[in-house]
Formats: structure tokens, sequence, C-alpha cells
């Protein structure tokens, strides 16, 4: 695996010159030019997303002109992929090429989390997590990683900091995608085999399971914790629950959602509707979560599947499976501009 480089603008630091005289010390510092402070500024406020390809690859693209910047070579499949709170490092899941297929058991090598710089995007670590790893998702606290192990039924939970695997958690059958509570208490896994969302306390990394529908994909929850939302692949709809209540609410999106993402504000979750490889279906659904409603179905490319918001509720990020694109939404004018990527780009990641 080659790890590319991407050179950093020079920082030049203040020189202390001290003066002695008449028995006291002075101190005068060198101004920084205004190009160099300028040049600095730019460095600080450049920000990218990621998408992880399943062709083996991940694409960096640069989110003030949408195009990308470098190409990461992996050996397997890159199926998720996330930044860290702080944006400094970014995880994503690896099958390595002896693995690719679901079902697939026997002498395969165990799955990988790989952490790169995300300025650099120099390889920090690899660390060996279990059978076919879905999704990656940081604690809001920086404190874990947790990866869902699809063939295995179960969870790895990484220190952040060390990153060693401290526990890992029995699941449901076949957990793919989540999400952590902003309070980074506990994380909600969509397990695909069944029809259950596995809730995990972090504190005491107890499990309990809340029946959702059939095939759950990826979850999402609100700011406050009340609110989970879910996708549902072969009911064609997302499920609200109440995580009070447990009540359920299913609302009818597009065909064969994939990946659902709750915006900041909380008030709007956004599904990306992927269909099949044989049908491919090509819209992202934006629901009220108070409402429980459709209020808009955008247009992106074939096999929507990853989506993602920007910090600031502008733009929504779709990958679009079968035709290696990226679709970014406009949510105010509801433009859409679409970009090439990797092969079989899946999960996606934005710097807030």
């Amino acid at each position: 695996m080659s790890c590319l480089n991407v050179k950093l603008m020079s920082v030049i630091a203040s020189v202390g010159i001290v003066l002695a005289g008449c028995g006291t010390d002075a101190t005068t510092k060198v101004e920084e030019k205004p190009e160099v402070k300028a040049a600095k500024q730019e460095q600080t406020l450049e920000k990218f997303y990621f998408t992880a390809n399943e062709g083996g690859t991940i694409s960096k693209i640069n989110v003030k002109d949408n195009k990308v910047t470098e190409t990461i070579q992996a050996d397997g499949v890159v199926h998720n992929i996330q930044l860290s709170p702080d944006g400094k490092v970014v995880a994503a899941t690896l099958v390595p090429e002896s693995g690719h297929g679901h079902g697939s058991h026997g002498d395969e090598a165990s799955g990988k989390v790989l952490f790169y710089d995300a300025n650099t995007n120099d390889l920090l670590k690899e660390v060996e997590v279990g059978n076919h790893p879905a999704h990656v998702v940081y604690t809001g606290d920086g404190k874990y990683v947790l990866v869902t192990n699809n063939e295995d039924d179960t969870v790895s939970v990484i220190n952040a900091r060390t990153y060693e695997v401290v526990k890992t958690i029995p699941t449901g059958k076949g957990p793919h995608g989540f999400r952590i509570s902003a309070d980074s208490k506990f994380a909600y896994i969509a397990n695909m085999g069944e029809d259950t969302v596995s809730a995990i306390n972090l504190e005491t990394f107890a499990e309990e399971r809340i029946k959702t529908g059939n095939t759950p994909v990826t979850t999402g929850v609100t700011k406050d914790g009340k609110t989970l939302a879910v996708t549902l692949f072969s009911e064609n709809s997302l499920a609200i629950v109440d995580l009070e209540t447990k009540q359920v609410v299913k609302v009818e999106v597009g065909t064969g959602p994939a990946q659902v993402y709750i915006g900041p504000d909380s008030k709007y979750a956004y599904v990306a509707n992927q269909g099949t490889e044989e049908t491919p279906s090509n819209s992202m659904s934006i629901v009220n979560l108070e409402t429980k409603t459709v209020v808009d179905e955008i247009l992106t490319g074939n096999g929507a599947h990853g989506v993602t918001v920007s910090g600031d509720g502008k733009f929504a990020y779709v990958t679009n499976m079968f035709d290696n694109t990226v679709s970014i939404i406009d949510l105010e004018s509801k433009r859409v501009d679409t970009i090439d990527v990797g092969e079989i780009p899946n999960g996606i990641t934005v710097m807030d």
C-alpha cells in the first residue's frame, strides 16, 4: 500500500530578540509578512471530504472546488470511512482481498481499520478487528472508535488514542451501519440479518435490542438522544423510533434505502435510496422527523448509498455506487453537481 503525501505550507515562527541596555532587557518580535499570514489562514480554512471506494481506494476531495486532490491506495475493499471529531484523523474499514464476500467464513484474513493523517494522508496505524468490518464511527468525545464486524455479529471498541481493541461486544445478526449519540453514551447498530437495532451502552458495554423492521441498514440519532432513524432496505422505508417509548413510525421513502444522516439541526433526515445493481434507485429523500413526512426527493446518480451533510447544514453529499460518482446537493437551491471519484464509492465523511 502506498501512502500519498501532501505538501504543507512552511510555518515561520516569530523570533524573539533580546536587547541588553541600561541594566534592562527588552524583547521585540519580527512580524510575519502579510502574504505568509494569508497563506497560513488559507491552509487552516481548507477542508476536505473523503469517500471509501470498494475498488480499493480512498478519494480525498477539496470542499472548495469539489476536485479530487488525492487518491489513496488500499489492499482490499474499503467499505466505510469517518473523520475523528477534531478532523485530524480519518478511519476506514478494510476487507482484505481474500475476504470480499458476505457469508464467506473460513480461513480468510481478519478485517482491519486503517487510520490516516487527514492532512498528509500518511498511514498512522492498522488495527486488526473482526470478520468483514462494515462501518466505523468515532464517539463524539474522541475516546473510542467503534467498528461493526458483519460476519462475526460483534462490534469492536478501539481506544482512539492507543489504537488498541479494548472490548468486543456481541450484537444482533449481521451488524452494519450505525451512529453514536451526541453525548457519546450509546451506539445504535443496525443488524441487517434480522429486524433489530442493537443499542450499546458505552459506559457499561451492555446491549439492548430494539425491533425496527426488515433489513435495517444504517441508523441516525438526533442530538437530544430522543429519536432514532433507521433505514429499512426491504420495506423501502425509514423507521422513526421514539427511544423512550420504543414506538416505531415508518415513512415510505425511495427504493432500497441504504444510509441515513440526520442534519445538524436534527430536524431532517437525509436518506440515500440505492435500490439494487439490477434495478438501481437514484434519489435522496428528505424526511421531516417531527411531522414524519417526506418533504422532498432529489435525483442523484445510480445506486445512491452513502450520505452526509456539511456542519453548516448547507450541503449534502451522496455516493453513487453504480456510477462511481458523488452528488453534491445545495440544500437551499436543490442544485445538484456531480463529480467522478474512485470505483464503487460507499461511505463518505466531510470535515465540519
